[in-house]
């Protein structure tokens, strides 16, 4: 990679340009070529830098998801992980330290397809699985500076589902898995669901102000970008608490992602997650000094689950199953 490739994948994780030709807009602002854009990002798709130029979707929009998480043998991980990342339904599945050590991320288009998803996860496996919704979003967007100094991801809006109309569902499933390369890629997009150009436009970008989609550009892979220590630190406070916590937690520079999601009496009771991506593991551990040292997280019990693997990452599953 060289700096070229570097402001592409800075400056276009998210706003990707909404015109007839997004890869010819990115290139006037770079001062290269359309065809070198194009090339660019083939290269780091083949490469596995980056997984698609395409968007991320809020979970629990158009479909149904949920984090969740296995107790798995250590001899029994690489089994139990092909069993779960055979599920079409799994966008994403990280080993981490811990007892519950298997996480993954299962989507489906409605509520009755994922338990079903989970179901045979569980049937197969022979393992129970800890299935943790989301219940609330502090910062959902993943697109941080690859360059420079941390910052703050800062609170995220409220989604507003009003904005959601007929045929959304399949033209958000499309951008889950990525525009095609090509100089004209919503043209291409527009022919495969029988809709104008100009309506997919217009259709990405309400669907983006209404948080609908939480990002719109150029999806990276950080592990394969040399951030290779991801942190989840799982926080216990009580319900009261967690509003001001999660606000506070989601403005330190470093925090990635940060979420209140759902409790299981006597078996997870941790419910405030956030996220850190960093580059070693001191630098991780320097921003959760941060984290811990803010007056609302003071003494707060906390779990640090580092990943020591992926196993799959992908675009959620909103419309239908994935083939």
């Amino acid at each position: 990679m060289d700096d070229l490739d570097l402001r592409l994948l800075d400056e276009f994780q998210r706003d990707l340009p909404l015109v007839s030709r997004p890869f010819a807009a990115m290139a006037d602002r770079l001062g290269i070529t359309e065809p070198d854009v194009i090339a660019r990002l083939r290269r780091l798709q083949h490469t596995g830098r980056i997984a698609r130029v395409g968007a991320t979707c809020r979970p629990n929009t158009a479909g149904a998801s949920t984090l969740a998480a296995l107790q798995v043998p250590p001899h029994r991980i690489e089994e139990v992980a092909a069993v779960v990342s055979a599920e079409p339904g799994v966008n994403h599945s990280y080993l981490r330290e811990g007892d519950w050590n298997l996480w993954f991320v299962a989507t489906a288009p409605d509520a009755e397809r994922l338990n079903a998803s989970l179901g045979r996860i569980e049937d197969t496996s022979g393992l129970p699985v800890l299935s943790l919704p989301l219940v609330r979003a502090f910062n959902i967007d993943l697109g941080f500076p690859l360059q420079g100094p941390r910052q703050s991801m800062g609170l995220d809006r409220p989604a507003d589902l009003a904005a959601m109309e007929p045929g959304d569902a399949a033209l958000m499933q499309a951008l889950s898995l990525g525009l095609a390369l090509d100089t004209h890629p919503f043209a291409v997009l527009a022919r495969s669901l029988n809709r104008t150009e100009a309506e997919v436009l217009s259709r990405i970008a309400a669907l983006a102000n209404a948080r609908l989609l939480t990002r719109v550009g150029v999806i990276v892979k950080h592990r394969a970008l040399g951030w290779r220590e991801n942190a989840m630190v799982v926080w216990q406070l009580p319900d009261a608490a967690i509003p001001a916590a999660g606000a506070a937690l989601a403005a330190v520079p470093g925090v990635t992602l940060c979420y209140q999601r759902r409790r299981v009496p006597g078996v997870w009771d941790w419910p405030l997650f956030c996220m850190i991506h960093a580059r070693s593991r001191p630098e991780a551990m320097a921003v959760l000094d941060q984290a811990r040292a803010l007056p609302e997280l003071v003494g707060a019990p906390h779990r640090i689950l580092f990943s020591t693997r992926c196993f799959r990452q992908r675009g959620a599953t909103i419309a239908e199953a994935a083939a």
